[in-house]
């Protein structure tokens, strides 16, 4: 029987897509009304002078210190950088790409998917303790065996991404570090800001002064979405009604991704994912803490939306988000731009990635519950006011359309894969090192 470790959950066949040349980029420009516009100003100007305000404490007041950086440098050090980023692929189509977070839950599979096929591949990550730190160091070792080096850095470091661009020309860079976690943003705001709109900022000005300029895939979020009633969630509905200060900046990191794409000709690809999970995944996701605590026998909360409402999730699988991430950056045309100065308009492109077949909670699980072979003790309560929205689903017919993107894992499929990792992981009391 196949095992289900980092690398077993990439597509057997992670090849480059083919795509025809479209008007997608005409069809995806928006013409927001004067209300949407000034609204998103202010948001955007607000959370900046947020930042600025705050900028002196920022590096002593994060409580997972995100800035903890360890040294780095020096002939040793380059020749690993270098060796990573190598492409490797067969073909002259390999690309070299930098992975922002790539020792978070999406991070590693796609850095390993990428590696697999020939692409070289370098990753960042600063290893913060929003979750368990051990859980990353674990997918570090992984992505180690497989030839790819993580360099342990703060994508606020302007200095250390400067010195990255000057050593490898990457051709592509695939954005995915950010602060995760909605409830998370009520207990420490400022790592949002930093994270997701100073950090990415920070990236976008990087790749901008690069020459050449990079294509750029990053991660958004389906909160977007907010309060949206009108489902399924389609990448031309409104996305001015966050729930979330999360929801705010992912949606402020998308207005200001266009900028950069407008003025500097830098090529965007934005992926709105839909509640990603499998094996080495987020301890912070419901079905990693649900399976935890039905193990250990606690009760967990299994909460309904007003009225005895149902709350559902658009739950996908990690393999399917790997193809789509992948798809996505097969289709980035390159940047126009050159140094920090346009030359043409670039592409500009927002997808959803999700599974399109939402499932209420209470599903899930009764799913697990199965599989555990434990009866959960449900404590059924009022989904609260913190960010948390009823229910999500994607409509992905446009990531079908450009890069056929068709997800294939249903829920109970991949949770069984899911348990299995987790029995392994965590099952003996030793972590696994495979």
């Amino acid at each position: 029987m196949k095992s289900t470790y980092l690398d077993d959950n990439i597509p057997s066949t992670p090849g480059k897509f083919k795509m025809e040349k479209s008007n997608y980029y005409h069809r995806l420009r928006w013409h927001p009304h004067l209300a949407k516009v000034t609204f998103w100003s202010v948001v955007f100007f607000g959370l900046i002078f947020v930042f600025l305000f705050n900028s002196s404490t920022i590096s002593t007041d994060l409580s997972h210190k995100s800035l903890k950086i360890k040294s780095w440098g020096g002939p040793g050090w380059e020749k690993r950088v270098k060796s990573s980023a190598k492409i490797r692929s067969e073909t002259e189509t390999g690309y070299s790409v930098l992975v922002t977070g790539a020792a978070g839950f999406i991070g590693s599979h796609v850095s390993t998917a990428l590696k697999r096929r020939g692409d070289g591949v370098l990753g960042l990550d600063n290893f913060n303790d929003y979750y368990d730190p051990t859980l990353k160091r674990a997918r570090q070792v992984l992505l180690e065996k497989r030839g790819i080096f993580i360099v342990e850095g703060d994508i606020n470091d302007t200095v250390l991404l400067n010195k990255l661009f000057e050593v490898v020309h990457f051709t592509h860079v695939m954005h995915l570090a950010a602060q995760a976690g909605v409830r998370y943003a009520m207990q420490n705001p400022k790592s949002y800001i930093h994270s997701n709109i100073a950090g990415f900022v920070n990236v976008l000005e990087i790749c901008k002064n690069a020459n050449p300029q990079p294509a750029i895939v990053w991660a958004s979020s389906s909160s977007v979405y907010g309060l949206n009633t009108k489902v399924p969630f389609s990448e031309k509905d409104r996305t001015d009604q966050p729930a979330s200060l999360y929801a705010a900046t992912k949606k402020a990191g998308e207005e200001i991704a266009h900028t950069y794409n407008h003025i500097y000709g830098l090529s965007l690809t934005g992926l709105r994912f839909f509640t990603v999970y499998g094996p080495w995944g987020r301890p912070d996701k419901a079905y990693f803490f649900f399976t935890k605590d039905i193990l250990k026998r606690k009760p967990i909360p299994v909460f309904e939306s007003g009225n005895h409402g149902t709350v559902a999730r658009d739950f996908t699988y990690i393999d399917d988000i790997v193809k789509g991430c992948l798809g996505a950056l097969d289709t980035t045309e390159k940047s126009t731009g050159s140094g920090g100065k346009k030359k043409g308009d670039a592409q500009f492109r927002i997808f959803n990635l999700g599974n399109t077949s939402p499932v209420p909670v209470s599903d899930l699980v009764s799913i697990l519950e199965k599989l555990l072979k434990v009866k959960a003790k449900r404590r059924v309560m009022k989904l609260p006011r913190n960010g948390d929205v009823p229910f999500t689903h994607a409509n992905i017919s446009l990531a079908q359309r450009e890069f056929g993107y068709k997800p294939t894992t249903d829920l109970q499929t991949g949770l069984k894969k899911f348990v299995r990792w987790y029995e392994k992981y965590y099952g003996s009391g030793k972590k696994s090192d495979h």
